[in-house]
């Protein structure tokens, strides 16, 4: 009970703190009956992790919360809600790359990088933007549906990250061009296939991975 409500009072601190242990230090700070003091270091490992894995506790809390912001349009489509997934990027925007980085570093050992956390982070988003706006699709179109949206978001969100200005409109041209390739496409791995690869390639060209 105590860690999540830590967790929750921790996200607004990510604006100012970023992505670290010092935000989940500062946490008790906020308490209704605030702490005299921050966290020690021990405690907050004890809480959220050793190391880098309470940081990365503090990114999939911000990601989860995130996804329950992106459905406040009223009368949500596709579009709308995945234009608020990103406009929620907004005021932490400058930390994401890194933490994107760590999400997709090992915690021990030697890299190559997993890409597998991002793909898991677009691939909610997609599906909570389904849910949200009331998808009806059923058996191989269900999957090709949120593969569909989950590769235009991710698409969007990595341009967001070097071009904010222009991520709305990336938004749109990559929702048109996958609705495009969601009705070509019949096999679900064949599609599946073409969303790695293209995620793939645009981690790699962003550069926010090394």
């Amino acid at each position: 009970m105590l860690r999540n409500q830590l967790l929750q009072l921790a996200l607004p601190l990510v604006r100012t703190h970023g992505f670290t242990r010092e935000a989940l230090a500062l946490s008790v700070l906020h308490l209704p009956t605030p702490h005299p003091q921050p966290l020690s270091d021990p405690a907050v490992s004890s809480l959220f992790g050793q190391g880098d894995d309470a940081r990365r506790t503090l990114i999939e809390g911000w990601l989860e919360n995130a996804r329950e912001q992106m459905k406040a349009a009223p009368a949500p489509s596709v579009r709308e809600v995945l234009a608020n997934r990103l406009k929620a990027n907004e005021p932490v925007l400058r930390y994401l790359p890194e933490a994107f980085a760590l999400l997709a570093s090992p915690s021990s050992g030697l890299p190559p990088l997993d890409p597998i956390p991002g793909l898991k982070h677009v691939a909610k988003v997609a599906d909570e933007a389904c849910f949200a706006t009331g998808d009806a699709s059923v058996g191989p179109a269900w999957f090709r549906r949120r593969a569909a949206v989950a590769a235009a978001y991710g698409a969007a969100e990595l341009h967001q990250l070097t071009s904010p200005n222009t991520a709305y409109q990336f938004l749109n041209e990559a929702l048109n061009a996958t609705q495009k390739v969601d009705a070509s496409v019949s096999e679900v791995g064949l599609f599946g296939e073409y969303v790695w690869r293209s995620w793939a390639g645009i981690v790699k060209s962003s550069g926010v991975l090394p």
